[in-house]
């Protein structure tokens, strides 16, 4: 991976430092420079020198693959494309995982496998980046476009004559599919599903016949046309009476709060969750899959609001808040500690990246949540009561005793010396379970993801 890319800024709220993010608003490039254009009848115009390009003008400037015979040829262009590098990879769920990995450190991620055995393999990375809201590009190397329709059974696959299988497994866990294996209708194929990818900010599935990539065509003859992806608006007047009634719903509590969710990156709103948080005075936590999303080193920032195994003192205030807003939350099973948190929808502002709803109602729609958090940040009545009832019941945690010689390993202590390695260019990955629960304790650096 590229040494600019900011992994410090790994589901952050600022972009990396390279500044290549997937955005609607443009499409975007990098600092390698492009294959100069083929001229008319070029044999260099082909399918897989349309894809490489193509992955280099949304910001993708590695692409993660496992090689197998039916994706040769295709990694072949790839390879010859200067703004790209091939990572190769073990397996592809190491594949499907550094593509999901790299998506939220750059926007955009892109992987590349062979048809249904290296599929179905990579399709776990996808689902969890399905989940996760992040656009990652899963190509796939298919059957030879000759073979489709032949009754015959292939190699690396489940032993029928029917190929769509692979297909169908991806139907799911993507927000699109495209199977090119005809050259006609290859480059509208595949310029829908990566700005599809890129405006849902969603896995697509792309399969390549594998004779395909090095054919040349008439619609690759030019320079592909630079993506232009019109940026989602807010409807005004619906963000205006969203405003109206937020603005009175949070105005007439005494202890307002404000919690970050785990959509807040989807919705790429943390810059004005920042500015809301700033502006209003309001105490401010995260839940537990939003860890790292906001700095922790804001002023009035409480920790992780998780229920009951929240860190000390943050439930009781979010509990007992009259208001609490609630940006880009998914409220299941492990984040409400088995949907026993203690909170109340009548009291509750819950902003999700395109619609509003405050209180048991009314919902706005078509509003999206970094216009409304910015938006509102500018009429928002300061209150800092909530904090200021913190700072009256808080109580430091005491710092575990150093180990004596000889003495077993203890977790609290590990966990102290791990909060001393971090910095602004660390990225902390905790796997669910033991490690999920205690990292939830480390205060992360601004700019520690």
């Amino acid at each position: 991976m590229d040494n600019t890319i900011g992994f410090g800024s790994v589901d952050g709220h600022r972009p990396a430092s390279s500044g290549a993010v997937a955005c609607p608003a443009s499409y975007m490039t990098t600092s390698s420079a492009p294959a100069p254009a083929p001229a008319p009848g070029d044999a260099s115009a082909t399918l897989g020198r349309h894809l490489a390009r193509r992955l280099v003008q949304v910001g993708v400037s590695d692409v993660f693959a496992v090689p197998g015979d039916f994706n040769l040829t295709l990694l072949d262009h790839l390879i010859a494309e200067p703004g790209l590098r091939l990572v190769g990879c073990c397996n592809e769920l190491n594949a499907g995982y550094a593509a999901d990995g790299y998506a939220r450190a750059r926007g955009v991620g892109a992987c590349v496998v062979t048809f249904t055995v290296g599929g179905l393999s990579v399709l776990n990375a996808i689902a969890g980046a399905y989940s996760e809201n992040l656009p990652v590009i899963c190509i796939v190397g298919g059957p030879n476009s000759n073979d489709y329709g032949t009754n015959r059974i292939l190699h690396h696959t489940i032993g029928l004559p029917d190929f769509s299988q692979e297909l169908r497994c991806f139907q799911p866990v993507t927000c699109h599919q495209a199977v090119v294996n005809n050259l006609d209708d290859a480059h509208e194929q595949v310029d829908r599903a990566i700005s599809t990818a890129l405006k849902e900010s969603k896995p697509v599935y792309i399969s390549v016949s594998c004779n395909l990539p090095g054919l040349p065509h008439p619609t690759f003859t030019r320079d592909p046309v630079p993506y232009f992806l019109a940026p989602r608006l807010s409807n005004k007047l619906g963000l205006e009476a969203a405003l109206q009634a937020t603005v009175a719903f949070l105005d007439k509590a005494v202890k307002p709060v404000m919690v970050a969710g785990p959509k807040l990156r989807v919705a790429k709103a943390g810059d004005a969750f920042v500015q809301l948080s700033e502006a209003s005075g309001y105490a401010v936590a995260a839940m537990p899959s939003a860890k790292g999303m906001v700095p922790e080193t804001l002023p009035r920032f409480l920790g992780t609001y998780w229920g009951a195994v929240s860190t000390a003192f943050c439930a009781e205030i979010v509990e007992s808040a009259d208001a609490y807003l609630f940006a880009g939350p998914i409220f299941n099973d492990y984040s409400s500690v088995g949907y026993s948190s203690l909170l109340k929808k009548d009291k509750a502002v819950v902003v999700q990246p395109d619609r509003v709803t405050v209180g048991n109602g009314p919902t706005f729609g078509c509003i999206m949540m970094a216009d409304f958090l910015s938006e509102l940040a500018t009429r928002v009545r300061r209150n800092t009561t909530a904090y200021e009832n913190y700072r009256r019941i808080f109580v430091p945690e005491g710092q575990p005793a150093e180990c004596e010689a000889g003495e077993p390993l203890r977790v609290n202590v590990l966990f102290k010396h791990i909060q001393r390695m971090l910095s602004g260019d660390s990225a902390v990955m905790a796997e669910t379970g033991d490690s999920w629960f205690n990292c939830q304790k480390l205060r992360l650096p601004d700019g520690c993801g």
